[in-house]
């Protein structure tokens, strides 16, 4: 397959009249009578935005409804639309130059599919895109790393996630999942040994500044490793602990209804009890 072979009839796209429809109505809001809020915005301030609604989106998804996904995907599509048009009157870019340069990006990452290059499976895909990234950065002077391009600002798993998997398609990698699961065990090992000297029959445990900032490390290093062994396992990170935190908060908040809206002042003997309920209820 070509690129040409792209080429479609755009009067029978119903994708191309709803974007228009959704670039007009962006337009009149940015124009002189429009909204006064949008008005206001800036590429910066519509950042903030974008950020908000990809994860609503992401929540969306987890959800599993498609009329949330459908709106929620929307709201993305309108921020974009929005950035690039303030962009635009700043004489800057625009939707178009936007589309046009991830465009010819996918077409010159994926030669198996647009070119000569061959790739039969999703590791040769994935290796290969390396490669070329590689080779753009070098042209353009940028950081050669095979981890540069990982954004600083992604959620702490998510960025550890994408950064094993850098790591891995390098060819740094145990030999099995094994090995990944024997590097946590050894971290756990090692903040197990941090922590032998703390007290930690206290409530609230106490840790001088250096003691702190060991056991911040090794405990760092055990969230790291756990991270890393999701990508030998094939599962994410990111979303196994939005999952784990979804299933904690449904289980506290019916314990809370156990005891009337409030767990304070109630023994531990009994909080137990009714978290042992909500595990066999919401398992």
């Amino acid at each position: 397959m070509t690129e040409s072979d792209l080429e479609s009839d755009a009067s029978t796209d119903g994708r191309l009249d709803a974007l228009r429809r959704l670039l007009e109505i962006v337009d009149r809001l940015r124009e002189p009578g429009g909204c006064p809020w949008d008005r206001e915005q800036t590429v910066a301030s519509m950042a903030v935005h974008l950020i908000e609604e990809a994860h609503e989106l992401v929540e969306a998804v987890d959800a599993g409804g498609d009329s949330e996904m459908i709106e929620e995907a929307g709201d993305v599509l309108m921020v974009l639309a929005m950035i690039c048009r303030i962009a635009s009157e700043e004489d800057r870019f625009d939707l178009a130059d936007a589309a046009q340069a991830v465009a010819d990006k996918l077409v010159r990452r994926h030669p198996h599919v647009f070119g000569e290059a061959e790739a039969d499976d999703p590791e040769q895909v994935l290796r290969q895109w390396e490669e070329i990234k590689a080779e753009e950065r070098r042209a353009k002077g940028r950081d050669e790393s095979a981890l540069a391009g990982v954004p600083r600002s992604l959620p702490a798993l998510q960025r550890a996630a994408r950064t094993c998997e850098r790591a891995v398609a390098t060819g740094f990698r145990w030999a099995s999942a094994r090995g990944a699961l024997a590097k946590v065990r050894e971290e756990i090992a090692e903040l197990c040994e941090v922590l032998e000297g703390v007290d930690l029959d206290r409530s609230a445990v106490e840790l001088g500044a250096g003691e702190a900032l060991r056991v911040e490390e090794e405990l760092g290093d055990v969230l790291l490793a756990t991270a890393f062994l999701g990508e030998y396992l094939g599962v994410d990170p990111e979303r196994a602990c939005r999952t784990a935190l979804g299933r904690f908060e449904e289980r506290f908040r019916f314990m809370e209804g156990r005891f009337g809206g409030s767990v304070a002042e109630r023994s531990l003997e009994d909080l137990m009890a009714a978290w042992d309920e909500a595990k066999r209820r919401f398992s």
